[in-house]
């Protein structure tokens, strides 16, 4: 019998491998089979995100490039259908990813999460389970948003922005140098910016949380300060970028995934 930590070994081989596909399914088998309060320890709750963040993102810059080309190409030309289908394909390539991701965290790990921050309210490590859980609900709600449609993006978009709020929330009890609060408003402020088109609010967001960090940096413990201080920059990276003279033009922000 497969036991949970053989499937973490599984991820953890396939991610040497670059079988990003291999690790997902591994860190699902993982969740769904885990027991106890907390479905997953610190280091396993990165793997998941990792491998999730791999798979989704070779579809998400697939999917930039298809439909890059097939805005490119002239309406008449065979090749623009060819692009269309191709397009439609990697989309629910990556909204079965997005869905089962989300399964996972609505089923598994957001409420065990809960329930572990209700009966150990002074643990830290609760604060930080639920937060990345939220977070990560708002990640994969924003990467469906990036390619629906009319109804169904208003649906994405506003579940996007509710995990992203929430996590923001419960946020506000850990300290303001941790990564996966800096790491939350760096990605939230992103939402603002590419899917809301609100760069004042982006803007605001990110310097809040980058101003807030820069003050208590003597705080930072050893293990973090690597991380905490990467996301700052990318905290005043995307700022630099959002209020440069060349604002208006079409970029790509930078976002995070804590590892």
């Amino acid at each position: 019998m497969t036991t949970q930590p053989d499937y973490v070994t599984k991820a953890k081989l396939a991610e040497q491998a670059e079988r990003y596909d291999d690790m997902a399914a591994a860190m699902k088998e993982c969740v769904e089979r885990a027991s106890g309060k907390d479905a997953l320890e610190n280091e396993d709750r990165n793997l998941l995100s990792v491998a999730y963040k791999n798979v989704v993102g070779a579809r998400r810059s697939a999917w930039r490039v298809i439909s890059s080309i097939e805005q490119k190409t002239d309406a008449n030309d065979k090749k623009q259908l060819m692009a269309k289908e191709y397009r439609e394909k990697v989309e629910e390539e990556l909204k079965k990813i997005c869905k089962e991701v989300l399964e996972l965290l609505d089923k598994y790990l957001i409420p065990k999460a809960r329930e572990r921050l209700e009966g150990e309210k002074d643990d830290q490590k609760c604060f930080d389970s639920l937060v990345f859980y939220l977070k990560m609900k708002g990640d994969y709600y924003r990467y469906l948003a990036e390619v629906s449609q009319s109804d169904e993006k208003d649906k994405v978009v506003e579940a996007s922005k509710q995990s992203y709020q929430d996590a923001k929330k419960i946020a506000e009890n850990m300290q303001t140098t941790h990564p996966i609060r800096l790491g939350l408003a760096l990605n939230f402020s992103v939402f603002y910016y590419e899917i809301m088109n609100s760069p004042d609010k982006a803007c605001e967001l990110a310097k809040s949380a980058f101003d807030e960090a820069i003050t208590c940096l003597d705080t930072l413990n050893e293990d973090s300060y690597k991380d905490s201080t990467l996301i700052m920059q990318l905290l005043r990276d995307n700022l630099t970028l959002w209020t440069s003279d060349n604002q208006a033009e079409e970029t790509d922000a930078t976002e995070t995934e804590q590892q």
